[in-house]
């Protein structure tokens, strides 16, 4: 196949890259090596200043490698168009991608660090603090394009990861809110995960399992869950991600010491990764990623009243 530039006005039929009809051998050998030159130095060559004459050839300050389907206004030139086999193809006019986002929330430790956070400043033990799930992940999108200085960009949705457990009404209310609603709202996907029984606790002397509180006027169960599979996943899907180029940017709501090998090995790879978590917590994976930010100081953005 042969690729090359043509101008924006061939006669029909034909491209006015090429004589239309070699009328002798050594017309048809000249096609062949105005085809040949033209898949050689492709495109390319015209970004980098190539003179291009009325049959379509490089000139002497031409020199690119590839044939590419890239398009490019050359400087002086009416090429809006691309030859492929013996056919013009018009050209589309590209404007620069928007860099896209992707947001990856780990949900209980923003949602408890919300809380501690909120409740140290109210001096109150019981707040939960109500967040606008369906505004946060754009307003992350936007944050992290400030930072990085990025003029246009694409949110392209968010991956929140959240624990429940099974066996309590709580647990399954939390599961069911989080499938059935948060998991329906545009740009939103949700991945929930079953919390599994704690390991009992055990007397240091006898090794005796503890069930229950030793305190006589207690006595309540002392196991519980323990959150499994969550940081695992959110690692694998920010480097699957990127292998697949979805993102250029990735905002990675946590501060959770265990994702900062995955931070630092997108990072060494060129890619953004910027955390927006809540210092001087997380700071080990403040570090470890491209930038951060303080969630906590724009709370009022993404509080729901």
């Amino acid at each position: 196949m042969t690729i090359g530039l043509c101008s924006a006005r061939p006669q029909p039929g034909a491209c006015a890259l090429l004589p239309p009809h070699p009328a002798s051998s050594l017309e048809r050998d000249e096609t062949l090596e105005t085809r040949q030159q033209v898949a050689v130095h492709g495109i390319r060559a015209v970004e980098k200043g190539a003179d291009i004459g009325e049959h379509g050839r490089l000139g002497e300050s031409g020199g690119g490698v590839g044939a590419e389907r890239e398009i490019a206004q050359a400087p002086g030139k009416d090429l809006v168009g691309v030859v492929i086999g013996d056919e013009c193809a018009p050209a589309v006019a590209t404007t620069p991608e928007a860099a896209r986002i992707r947001v990856f929330i780990d949900y209980w430790n923003l949602q408890l660090t919300l809380n501690e956070k909120e409740g140290r400043i109210t001096g109150r033990d019981d707040v939960r603090f109500k967040v606008d799930w369906r505004g946060l992940p754009a307003w992350l999108a936007q944050k992290a394009a400030e930072i990085a200085k990025v003029k246009n960009h694409s949110f392209e949705g968010a991956i929140i990861y959240a624990s429940y457990n099974p066996n309590t009404a709580e647990g399954r209310g939390f599961h069911s809110w989080a499938t059935t609603w948060l998991n329906r709202q545009p740009g939103i996907q949700v991945r929930a995960f079953a919390r599994h029984p704690r390991s009992l606790l055990r007397c240091p002397t006898c090794h005796h399992e503890i069930r229950n509180c030793p305190r006589h006027e207690c006595g309540a169960l002392v196991t519980g869950t323990v959150e499994k599979g969550v940081d695992t996943a959110i690692a694998t899907d920010m480097i699957r991600l990127a292998w697949e180029s979805s993102y250029h940017i990735g905002v990675l709501a946590s501060s959770d010491a265990d994702l900062v090998p995955a931070a630092q090995f997108l990072d060494s790879k060129g890619l953004k990764i910027i955390q927006a978590g809540f210092p001087p917590s997380g700071v080990h994976l403040a570090t470890s990623c491209w930038a951060s930010f303080d969630m906590f100081a724009d709370r009022a953005v993404y509080q729901r009243q």
